[in-house]
């Protein structure tokens, strides 16, 4: 009886035995692979799978319904990042006498900037919008914030972002 129950052993452990190695292998590869991607290592990727590239400054805020101001010049890169969602972020500056007429030019129907939503932001004039916040129908973003940072009397820093959700 004992000689039943062993055979059948003998030969099913070391299919088993190879079956686990398989599997365990298997995850290993998918583990490193899954590695390569995360944090920044110069590929554009971080942790979250997104990638993130440079674009021109024009398509950064094009994506959020607006323009460059004529008197403005970039601020360093405009990014894209995407995975699931697209979020774009440009900053510039302009003539801080220019920037509420920016703003109402370009989203004529948005509530009138202020500081109200400027919490946790080291702004000094703030514009968040979405499609039932004045933002523009047609275009491709679900939102857009507006962060300025009055730099000294004449000149303002812009930070853009549009993004989907």
């Amino acid at each position: 009886m004992a000689a039943l129950v062993a055979v059948p052993t003998l030969i099913l452990l070391p299919l088993l035995i190879a079956f686990v190695g398989i599997v365990f292998s298997e995850s290993d590869e998918r583990d490193e692979g899954g590695r390569e991607g995360s944090g920044r290592d110069g590929s554009g990727r971080d942790g979250s799978g997104r990638t993130e590239e440079q674009v021109p400054c024009s398509e950064a805020l094009a994506f959020g319904g607006a323009v460059l101001p004529a008197d403005a010049r970039p601020a360093g890169a405009c990014t894209v990042q995407g995975f699931q969602d697209i979020h774009y972020s440009a900053a510039f500056r302009m003539p801080r006498t220019g920037v509420q007429d920016w703003l109402i030019h370009t989203y004529p129907d948005a509530p009138a900037p202020g500081t109200e939503s400027c919490v946790g932001a080291e702004a000094d004039l703030c514009l968040d919008l979405g499609h039932e916040q004045g933002l523009p129908g047609g275009v491709d973003a679900h939102a857009v914030r507006v962060r300025v940072v009055h730099e000294d009397a004449g000149t303002a820093l812009v930070r853009f972002t549009a993004f989907t959700m």
